[in-house]
């Protein structure tokens, strides 16, 4: 008889609680239940997961962890880089988290187990820090709080989209709420300055060689480049094909 390896029968127990939570939600699936679809006993799942809120545990730690690894790396990065960084890394961690970030929303209660909450709003909180910037005013603030839900919610609500297609949609409208015009805020700092009408900005070597990077790298659209650079399409797309020089400027 060949003895099947600890972590194999943690991960097939893992599988199966997540299964029967999706199907019949968290709170009528019992631990019997998991042991059944298993064939093993209760007490071998309680051998591996002494109660049904360390399943819950298990099943969201990925989640959580490759969130807080995000905001780490982020926090690295110069203000500008680190904001966009981790709002394209959170949209690509909630893809490949669908299935227990669905169990979390359809168990909304859930979340209030153990320090499961606290941490997700520790997470939240550094996530709306980084991408309302420093010295932020109440309507970037406002905006960040925003963003976050904008890379998160539709995973949810759109579970029949593909990733690729859900992903691009959530990233353009998360560009188009952050580099959107509007009014200056009541502490005076403008939001985003509107581009003047007419001749389009100069691009400096550096903003030539950024734009060609995120074109060459197929995860930002031209639409996407010009408002992250502050210059106009056209001047986006002249210099997408052309040769660099050492004095690049338009």
């Amino acid at each position: 008889m060949t003895v099947e390896p600890a972590d194999d029968t943690r991960t097939r127990i893992l599988r199966a609680a997540l299964d029967l939570f999706a199907e019949h939600g968290y709170q009528r699936t019992s631990l019997r239940q998991i042991a059944e679809r298993l064939r093993l006993t209760k007490a071998a799942i309680l051998y591996h997961f002494p109660a049904k809120e360390h399943l819950l545990s298990a099943l969201v730690e990925p989640l959580l962890s490759d969130l807080e690894a995000l905001l780490d790396a982020a926090e690295e990065k110069p203000w500008r880089q680190a904001r966009w960084t981790l709002l394209e890394g959170w949209v690509d961690t909630m893809l490949a988290h669908r299935r227990p970030l669905g169990m979390l929303f359809h168990d909304i209660a859930l979340i209030t187990r153990g320090d499961t909450y606290h941490r997700l709003m520790r997470i939240a909180m550094r996530a709306n820090e980084i991408i309302a910037g420093p010295d932020a005013g109440r309507r970037e603030r406002v905006r960040a709080v925003q963003a976050v839900a904008m890379c998160s919610d539709p995973v949810v609500f759109f579970d029949d989209v593909p990733d690729e297609v859900l992903r691009e949609d959530m990233l353009d409208g998360v560009r188009r709420l952050l580099t959107a015009p509007g009014p200056a805020a009541e502490d005076g700092r403008a939001t985003v300055a509107r581009r003047r009408p007419g001749r389009p900005r100069a691009m400096g070597r550096e903003q030539v060689e950024a734009a060609r990077r995120m074109h060459a790298a197929g995860t930002h659209s031209v639409d996407a480049i010009a408002a992250a650079l502050g210059v106009s399409r056209a001047t986006v797309y002249r210099h997408l094909d052309a040769a660099p020089t050492d004095n690049e400027t338009v």
